[in-house]
């Protein structure tokens, strides 16, 4: 699997100038009391299936409805989940794409959404506007229970190309407590890179035992019969800032 660092042959995107993750510097960063509350309504959502796509493993959900939406923010308008999914290392000291002032996480979670003033998901990706990403931090500490039926489900998806039914799954499980945020303009941080994501980081982690993160590092990078490689250390590492601010919802 090619690397972040040759992405740009490929994908000229990849030198563009709203490229994700950045690093969060928190002095840097600037209060917007114009900012409103995050406002994730995950009551309804669907879980479909569980699959991995080579590079992580997506949780899918129906976004044929406002099942499970996101709202508020930064936001304008309605944005609906579509899929989540993580990256990670390979030791518990590093696999958080966004860093903050330096600092990284041992995972991030994304939850994906696009915004239904478009038609669907491919057309939103093609727009500024189209994307809206929840970040979430997962820090070294307890358990998170409510990702262990996520963990559980990693089993039979072993390898590249590898889906699973995964039904009844609680996003909600996933939040912090408190839905603080950073937000700034960036892209998909996965070719096709695509610069279309409004970004939202909370600031507070979740945590997450260094068991749960070995159940992550047991997925593999190859199909099924391919020699082995496993899935660890699958983060893009951070992008130069250019002229971009990043906002703050808190003091």
């Amino acid at each position: 699997m090619l690397g972040p660092e040759h992405w740009h042959k490929d994908f000229p995107i990849a030198k563009g100038e709203r490229q994700s993750p950045v690093d969060i510097d928190t002095k840097a960063a600037i209060h917007d009391p114009a900012l409103k509350a995050l406002c994730p309504t995950y009551e309804q959502a669907v879980s479909r299936r569980v699959i991995n796509n080579g590079h992580s493993f997506n949780v899918e959900f129906d976004d044929s409805q406002d099942r499970a939406v996101l709202k508020g923010g930064p936001l304008t308008g309605t944005y609906r989940l579509i899929q989540f999914h993580f990256h990670w290392g390979s030791s518990d000291g590093q696999g958080s794409e966004h860093t903050v002032d330096k600092k990284k996480y041992a995972a991030e979670l994304h939850l994906v959404h696009w915004n239904t003033k478009y038609a669907d998901f491919g057309k939103a990706v093609q727009q500024p506007d189209g994307l809206a990403v929840l970040g979430i931090f997962l820090k070294i500490g307890d358990a998170r229970p409510g990702l262990q039926k996520v963990l559980d489900a990693l089993d039979s998806i072993k390898t590249k190309g590898k889906s699973a039914d995964f039904t009844n799954f609680d996003p909600r499980g996933l939040l912090p407590e408190s839905l603080d945020y950073w937000t700034y303009p960036g892209s998909l941080t996965t070719p096709p890179l695509l610069e279309c994501v409004t970004w939202i980081v909370l600031k507070e982690p979740i945590s997450v035992s260094s068991e749960q993160m070995l159940k992550f590092r047991r997925l593999h990078f190859n199909k099924e019969g391919e020699p082995e490689e496993l899935m660890v250390d699958n983060w893009r590492p951070a992008q130069p800032l250019h002229n971009r601010q990043i906002s703050a919802s808190f003091k």
